[in-house]
């Protein structure tokens, strides 16, 4: 078992193991009893995701404050109605993304990917990806191994608290996770899903935390939808053969300085941003 602490390792790994999916599974287990244990925690961890996003689709599900809660089904149904733009696969995203946010809001089941506030964008990714492209359940679950191996570098080199490094560090993190997961899928090489997951994390540099009310509803719901749509896009990016100028380990990097760069308002303190609006009548309570 050889541990890593950087993307260029976790990328070295990979390749002499075949693949992420390899590379992170031998990091977690050993032998073929605990390797078969972490795939089915993994198994069940895509299903809570799939149930989060069918619970968050409930137009009648509302939040402590009312302010989310059934708009996810009404972001669907205008997409399956053909209403908005970015086509089905960036239009589901984006209502998965919302659904399982707001089952978040409304107190039900859901995987902290890496939080619970972004919760959204990595189920939102793969679910939408597998509706388009036919992707096995079992393909989705060595994508979430993907994921978990970029996702750990980032919480050792940068952080994944909100409070610590504003919303980048939370919705920036599941962007990048996200994009690597889904450039895996599309067969990309190992150096192409760093370049995913590092295009993912510089779109999304300098996102500030500030929830209305101190609440992980406004605007971090929203903040969801963003974040796979920037996923999506970093990973077309990567796949189809742009190269990132800069090691993936330096916008990593880039995310810690900025996050401690942040004044204190802008650290889910409820001081800035957002939560120093003003709100209209609708979102009073």
């Amino acid at each position: 078992m050889r541990d890593y602490t950087t993307i260029q390792e976790l990328v070295n790994l990979a390749r002499e193991k075949g693949g992420f999916f390899e590379a992170v599974l031998d990091n977690y287990a050993e032998d073929a009893d605990a390797r078969g244990a972490a795939v089915r925690r993994m198994t069940d961890s895509l299903n809570v995701m799939r149930d989060s996003i069918k619970e968050g689709l409930n137009p009648d599900a509302r939040s402590m404050s009312g302010r989310v809660g059934g708009q996810a089904a009404k972001l669907l149904a205008a997409v399956r109605a053909g209403r908005t733009f970015g086509g089905n696969v960036l239009g589901a995203a984006g209502a998965y993304a919302l659904a399982a946010a707001e089952c978040n809001a409304c107190m039900g089941r859901i995987v902290a990917a890496p939080t619970a506030g972004a919760c959204g964008v990595l189920p939102a990714a793969l679910f939408a990806a597998q509706e388009e492209k036919g992707y096995t359940d079992e393909q989705l679950v060595r994508a979430l191994f993907t994921a978990a191996g970029f996702g750990k570098v980032i919480a050792l080199r940068s952080g994944i608290s909100g409070a610590e490094g504003g919303c980048q560090a939370e919705c920036g993190s599941a962007s990048a996770m996200a994009a690597a997961a889904l450039c895996d899928l599309a067969g990309g090489t190992p150096e192409a899903c760093a370049d995913a997951a590092g295009f993912a994390g510089m779109n999304l540099l300098g996102l500030v935390c500030d929830p209305v009310e101190g609440l992980v509803e406004v605007p971090c719901v929203y903040r969801n939808i963003v974040g796979v749509a920037n996923a999506v896009c970093a990973a077309n990016l990567a796949i189809s053969g742009v190269g990132l100028i800069m090691p993936a380990d330096e916008v990593i990097d880039a995310m810690r300085r900025v996050g401690r760069q942040l004044p204190a308002s802008l650290h889910e303190t409820g001081e800035g941003g957002c939560a120093a609006c003003r709100l209209n009548e609708t979102g009073r309570r």
